[in-house]
């Protein structure tokens, strides 16, 4: 049996071959609390507790992690979601995005 990962739209790329594919990555800070950013990348991302917790600490422990992969304008509405929430709260959370290869 093959697993797959939930967050892995390869072969929506393949098969729809409309529009590319964007990492968001989440960028580690000092300042925003950790349960702040589980928070974030549940509501906002949709990632259950646990996947929002590992998100995070790989976060934490690396420098950035992967928080999602989607098409271009669904990964920038998301990150433009996640950077008003946490400006409105007074937090530097950042999230970037880059090409999925």
């Amino acid at each position: 049996m093959q697993t797959t990962d939930p967050l892995d739209y390869s072969d929506a790329r393949s098969k729809e071959g409309i529009e590319p594919l964007y990492r968001v990555l989440i960028h580690n800070d000092d300042a925003t609390p950790y349960h702040y950013v589980i928070a974030v990348l549940m509501v906002t991302f949709n990632l259950s507790h646990e996947l929002g917790e590992h998100v995070t600490h790989v976060a934490h422990t690396k420098g950035t992690a992967r928080v999602i992969v989607r098409p271009r304008r669904d990964a920038e509405k998301l990150v433009h979601r996640a950077h008003a929430a946490a400006k409105t709260d007074g937090y530097p959370l950042t999230f970037s995005l880059e090409p999925d290869e």
